[in-house]
């Protein structure tokens, strides 16, 4: 044994083994590259078609792959079967194989030039990597994945904010992965067509970028995600090329393109002046909208508002007549202030995406289009770059109504008679752009009523321009028109004409839909992605959901079962404490229990400090945020017996560090707590002074939160059992005690009346920490003397 260990394991044992090795891997590979055969494999003949093989693997490949079939040997055998298949559905691996019996890498030459990757075997140990066959391999995985691979952060700060102009069809994939060779040569076939389209392409390799596959919720692979606006949606079909182009097409909004007829084309076509956007038609044989043309629709859609025309279907002839649209050829027409005749015509028997985007980016904008926000006014007048990029923008300022049609198609007629690149026509409407209309014309009373033009140059972001306003209001005659194109003659050689100067405020956004619509339009995409979480997401996916969920539901039921265990515990009688049983307290510590007091907790205890003109600034005026101040009020007659039921209802509440304790005096502080309570509505009305029951109001037992940060308060007022004022006389009658008992009766300060007060003290605070209490504002606090 020990002379075995040293051949083994020593230096030169150590080389005997490893050429032994490796003389035993090389005889291997030689025999399985001999012995293998993928039409034996798959059970197919040699003249078998692709769709016979392609029944043969999906047949082959259910019954042995290693998750459902348990044999040592399956997973060796699913290994095979991926490799036959992988060179008989490839053409030209099958044509090398049938001529050269050929299953490696270095496929097209004859077998005998294939051993030449072994020279120098015995000087240098040299062989090829191809020598081992690993297809899981990261080192040999597909190079074509290489220029669409992402790393986190280019995903956060390019793909995201791109998803909003394209989207995204991105695969997750990893090494040693038997499922990811299945969909390579789809997805190759699919990366191919809808790249060309403008669908854009990424690859998440799960080893390297965890932290990307984890913030996808790529939990295996390969998973196949779609991402538009920002959004991902898991695809979860067989991946074919049909599934995955009608996958993208599902990511997109149904109502990017309108079905057009002859019934609704000058409808459509109309609405350009309420949208403010050209429109665009594509008139071709296809029934249903080409996928390439609803991308565009996507890219553009803050821009253009587009149409589809299906010229083979009944009811487009009057259409296609008007237009003279050849029926054969796919065309595409822009409109804009002018219905009855296009901007623009492109025309191609074949629609490729560079053409779409060239058209659709030249014909953005209306020939004078309207001032409606901010961005359209920054992408219509630009801040000049430099001398030779400067742009100038001629803005009608117009009253909108049938009244001021005549002076817009005059200035209409005016910008399409002068298209020139350094110059772009727009108009804005005075009554929805009150301030930018202020600002350029300074209330001039030759303006008033009537419309305007002003020449004008933005100089940088923050607003400023440099204008000049026609002297004249615009009338749109031939003399305005001369005026103003003497103007813009002079604009060529002197911009110093545009003499005012002033800072522009941003233009109100006309179009943005109102809250209500958001906010209905936000709650319909939350609702929409948890139905798909809930169907579509696997366990782990809804374990942070499902945890939500039951700890919702343990806090409630819990809370439930202590408060209910609260009120039995309030509701039972306890003697009243005799005067031995009250300890004796001073003002910094009242809160001591009485031990024969069963309702008094019998472990810790409740911090409650008096408010002072020491301690008031701190336990209130600047009090931290997010912290209050639950402060009782009482007097030294009931002290005693208000502060240790107080400590009672108060006492499960005291874990919380945001909530702090304290008591007010009446007898020191009265006029305070009367000015605070002024801004209590219908709370506690303060009576005039003149009144005779002004000096009779019972304040004790009233408990105020108090905000110091935010200046506001809620407010508890106690639980009487009778009238508003004192108790009933016969609850409070000392007659009806002698001898020894008279002084101690049911009217003293611990009595049960006097504590009733604060009954419902603990339900008061549960709304308080849930934030349904009733809160008072007041404008500052006054000063507690």
């Amino acid at each position: 044994d020990e002379l075995g260990k040293a051949v083994c394991w020593g230096p030169a044992g150590g080389s005997i083994s490893l050429l032994v090795v490796l003389f035993l891997v090389l005889v291997l590979q030689i025999l399985s590259a001999v012995d293998f055969d993928p039409y034996g494999i798959l059970g197919v003949s040699r003249t078998a078609s692709q769709a016979d093989i392609k029944k043969a693997y999906k047949k082959l490949a259910r019954e042995w792959h290693p998750d459902k079939n348990k044999d040592s040997g399956a997973e060796d055998r699913f290994i095979q079967i991926s490799k036959a298949y992988e060179i008989l559905s490839n053409e030209e691996k099958r044509s090398n194989f049938d001529r050269y019996g050929d299953v490696g890498d270095n496929q097209g030459y004859p077998q005998q030039q294939q051993h030449r990757q072994f020279h120098h075997f015995h000087d240098s140990f040299y062989f090829d990597e191809s020598f081992f066959h690993f297809p899981f391999n990261s080192d040999r995985r597909d190079s074509s994945d290489d220029k669409y691979l992402l790393h986190f952060s280019h995903y956060v700060n390019e793909i995201v904010p791109d998803s909003f102009k394209k989207p995204y069809l991105i695969k997750i994939t990893s090494d040693w992965c038997f499922s990811c060779i299945h969909i390579e040569p789809v997805w190759k076939e699919v990366v191919q067509e809808l790249e060309g389209l403008g669908v854009g392409i990424g690859v998440v390799h799960a080893g390297y970028e965890r932290r990307l596959a984890h913030h996808l919720g790529a939990h295996s692979t390969p998973s196949i995600i779609g991402l538009v606006n920002g959004k991902i949606t898991f695809f979860h079909n067989a991946v074919v090329r049909e599934n995955l182009r009608q996958f993208v097409e599902s990511l997109l909004p149904g109502n990017l393109v309108e079905k057009i007829t002859d019934k609704n084309y000058v409808r459509f076509l109309s609405n350009w002046k309420k949208e403010n956007k050209p429109h665009v038609l594509l008139f071709d044989h296809m029934p249903l909208v080409p996928l390439l043309y609803k991308l565009a629709a996507f890219a553009y859609r803050d821009y253009l508002s587009f149409g589809y025309v299906y010229v083979g279907l009944r009811g487009t002839e009057e259409l296609s007549s008007q237009y003279n649209i050849n029926v054969y050829t796919p065309t595409m027409m822009v409109f804009k202030e002018h219905i009855d005749k296009p901007a623009d015509v492109v025309q191609a028997r074949s629609m490729k995406k560079q053409l779409v985007d060239d058209f659709l980016s030249q014909n953005k904008f209306l020939m004078a289009a309207r001032l409606t926000s901010q961005k359209l006014f920054q992408e219509l007048c630009p801040v000049k770059k430099s001398h030779r990029q400067r742009k100038y923008c001629v803005v009608l300022l117009i009253g909108e109504g049938d009244k001021f049609d005549q002076s817009y198609e005059a200035f209409l007629a005016f910008a399409l008679a002068n298209t020139k690149d350094t110059v772009r026509f727009v108009h804005a409407y005075t009554n929805r752009q009150q301030e930018f209309t202020e600002t350029l014309l300074m209330d001039d009373e030759r303006y008033q009523g009537k419309s305007a033009v002003v020449i004008l140059e933005r100089r940088n972001n923050a607003g400023r321009v440099v204008y000049k306003a026609l002297e004249e209001a615009w009338s749109g005659s031939e003399e305005a028109n001369f005026i103003l194109l003497d103007l813009l003659d002079q604009l060529r050689t002197d911009t110093s004409f545009l003499s005012l100067d002033t800072v522009l405020q941003d233009l109100n956004d006309e179009l943005a839909p109102i809250f209500l619509l958001r906010w209905i339009y936000s709650a319909s995409q939350y609702i929409s992605d948890c139905w798909d979480s809930v169907f579509h997401s696997n366990w782990r996916e809804m374990m942070p959901l499902l945890s939500l969920i039951f700890s919702a539901l343990f806090i409630l039921f819990g809370t439930v079962i202590v408060q209910a265990f609260s009120d039995s515990s309030d509701g039972r009688d306890s003697p009243p404490p005799t005067k031995e049983d009250t300890p004796q307290k001073n003002e910094k510590n009242d809160t001591g229990f009485s031990k024969e007091n069963n309702r008094i907790p019998k472990k810790g205890f409740v911090e409650v400090t008096e408010l002072t003109d020491i301690t008031y600034t701190s336990n209130l005026v600047r009090l931290r945020p997010g912290h209050m101040n639950v402060a009782l009020i009482l007097s030294n007659a009931n002290k005693t017996a208000l502060l240790q039921k107080f400590a009672l209802e108060v006492y499960t509440f005291t874990g919380s560090s945001c909530l702090h304790f304290s008591f007010l005096s009446l007898d020191k502080h009265l006029e305070w707590l009367e000015y605070v309570l002024e801004f209590a509505q219908d709370a506690a009305p303060i009576q005039n002074q003149y009144d005779k029951h002004f000096l009779e109001r019972d304040y004790t037992g009233y408990v105020l939160a108090l905000n110091g940060h935010k200046k506001y308060f809620c407010l508890f007022k106690p639980h009487r059992s009778g009238d508003e004022g004192d108790m009933p006389s016969e609850e409070c009658d000392p007659s009806r005690h002698t001898g020894e008992s008279r002084g101690k009766s049911s009217c003293s300060p611990g009595s049960r009346p006097v504590k009733s007060k604060l009954n419902k003290l603990s339900l008061w605070m549960e709304r308080l920490l849930e934030g349904s209490l009733q809160r008072f504002y007041i404008p500052s606090w006054p000063a507690l003397d």
